[in-house]
């Protein structure tokens, strides 16, 4: 197993089915921050349902078609970052996030998401790198822009949510426009050890 280190004490890794307990604990305390934006996070409410969750992801990237990754911070898992689709054939992902308050401000999801993308550009060859977000998910939206992500357009009345059709915002960077060096802490990242420091 393996950790990416991305300053600050925090951490990126894998998010895998036997950390169900600890990311139902997480869920419930980002839930007022992520539930509408978040659509596994409305339906995680118990062990089997969170579980559900991970090993959707597990299965998944066995079929190398998504990935899912935890942000821990000082040791307390507070968000993550994941694929939620990829497909290496036409060489076109989505990339999606999530924190909990505890998280906020520290640059994690930028950080985390970078990594990711990163990977998907230089180690897969994948041609674009895909973001939606809900229109009125306003924190998402900036960190596409944090991103250099261009918006694309907008998928109107995309999804239901709780009886209320939403918009849908996709932003995108293709790998021509990747900087050659992203951005990085000054700390990282750096691979280490399970559970390195």
């Amino acid at each position: 197993m393996y950790a990416l280190a991305l300053g600050g004490n925090a951490l990126l890794r894998p998010l895998e089915p036997w950390q169900a307990p600890e990311f139902l604990a997480h869920i419930d305390r980002a839930r007022p921050h992520v539930d509408p934006w978040i659509p596994w996070a409305t339906f995680s409410t118990d062990l089997a349902s969170a579980t559900a969750v991970l090993q959707r992801y597990a299965d998944n990237q066995a079929k190398d078609a998504a990935r899912i990754h935890g942000i821990w911070l000082d040791g307390t898992l507070v968000g993550g970052v994941m694929f939620t689709t990829f497909d290496a054939a036409s060489g076109v992902c989505e990339i999606g996030c999530w924190l909990e308050a505890a998280g906020e401000g520290r640059g994690l999801v930028a950080a985390a998401s970078r990594a990711l993308i990163d990977w998907a550009f230089r180690e897969r060859g994948m041609s674009r790198v895909e973001w939606w977000a809900a229109a009125g998910n306003t924190r998402s939206i900036e960190a596409a822009r944090r991103l250099g992500m261009t918006r694309d357009g907008v998928l109107r009345q995309r999804y239901p949510y709780r009886g209320v059709r939403h918009d849908k915002e996709i932003w995108s960077v293709l790998a021509d426009e990747w900087p050659a060096s992203p951005a990085v802490p000054k700390d990282g990242p750096q691979v280490l050890p399970e559970g390195g420091r």
